[in-house]
């Protein structure tokens, strides 16, 4: 029984840290700035027929697949489907190029083949120092796509690198990855409702 007691309190706290980093969330002018900003952007290049590419590795890799299939499918309504790729889940295609050029190039290798300019590049990391998503955004802004990247507090080597950086304000995967789910979640709320000029609550699937 103290042992259960003992998993509750560290449970209760955990909850509490992850509550913490989304209030400092709420109270970064800059951070909700910037995700207004990128809200705006996808829906420009959306409707002028571009698309998003998102990429990142393990749970970032994750965040990417999971944020793509809120455009495709859909998000708090019934509506058309929206172009979105998450670079990550082609085994063969990551694995090809990963053995054939190195892993570094997995992504930016996609976006030479897959990308257009105008296209928006939202690259996913949570210390901003994943090599393959840093030369991802040099291949992006040569390509003149949106660049975007998604970090924690420090940004990392995508710090300037990017045209918007939206640093999750905590050194903590977990509290940083959880905070790029949320960002997702606004940003896919935002543009739906912006491109189709209609308001809903998320359904339950």
């Amino acid at each position: 029984m103290n042992h259960t007691n003992d998993f509750e309190r560290r449970v209760s706290a955990l909850i509490e840290d992850s509550i913490a980093t989304k209030q400092s969330m709420l109270s970064n002018r800059e951070l909700i700035s910037t995700a207004a900003k990128v809200s705006e952007i996808l829906v420009h290049a959306l409707k002028q027929g571009n698309k998003l590419l998102v990429f990142g590795n393990g749970g970032s890799a994750a965040d990417a697949q999971h944020i793509a299939a809120e455009f495709v499918g859909r998000f708090a309504f019934d509506r058309p489907a929206l172009p979105a790729l998450a670079l990550s889940v082609n085994g063969s295609c990551v694995t090809a190029i990963g053995n054939d050029y190195g892993f570094d190039l997995v992504f930016s290798r996609q976006l030479e083949a897959l990308a257009r300019r105008g296209d928006v590049a939202v690259g996913i990391s949570t210390s901003g120092n994943s090599a393959n998503v840093v030369k991802a955004m040099a291949t992006a802004r040569k390509m003149e796509l949106y660049t975007v990247a998604l970090t924690g507090i420090s940004g990392g080597g995508l710090t300037g690198k990017v045209d918007h950086c939206i640093c999750v304000p905590s050194n903590q995967t977990p509290r940083i990855q959880e905070g790029h789910i949320l960002l997702g979640h606004i940003i896919s709320e935002l543009v739906e409702a912006e491109m189709f000029q209609k308001h809903g609550q998320a359904s339950q699937t």
